[in-house]
């Protein structure tokens, strides 16, 4: 997005036509992906299941798989904005994450 690929914006179709998830590679964090709804929760992910009102299901395999190996590759943190307990314990405004 910026050149210097800090902010990557990845299609992940399937949950909806035009799905993207969001890497970040912040200085002090380290890297960082926001699932979006990739995933809504871990268990999701663990036991490879897809949640009933998905708007594709056989399209979002390819990006799972494609995102899951991407992770693998950069060591990034996923973040699943639908985790409840996980984003509980994230930083909040006016707290940052750099």
């Amino acid at each position: 997005m910026f050149g210097d690929r800090s902010v990557i914006i990845k299609s992940a179709p399937g949950h909806s036509p035009d799905h993207q998830v969001l890497f970040l590679k912040l200085a002090k964090t380290g890297p960082v992906l926001l699932s979006g709804d990739l995933w809504h929760y871990p268990e999701e992910r663990k036991l490879n299941r897809l949640p009933i009102a998905e708007f594709n299901k056989d399209e979002t395999a390819a990006p799972r798989q494609r995102i899951d190996e991407y992770l693998k590759k950069t060591g990034a943190q996923l973040w699943i904005q639908h985790d409840y307990l996980a984003t509980m314990k994230l930083r909040k405004a006016p707290a940052f994450y750099e």
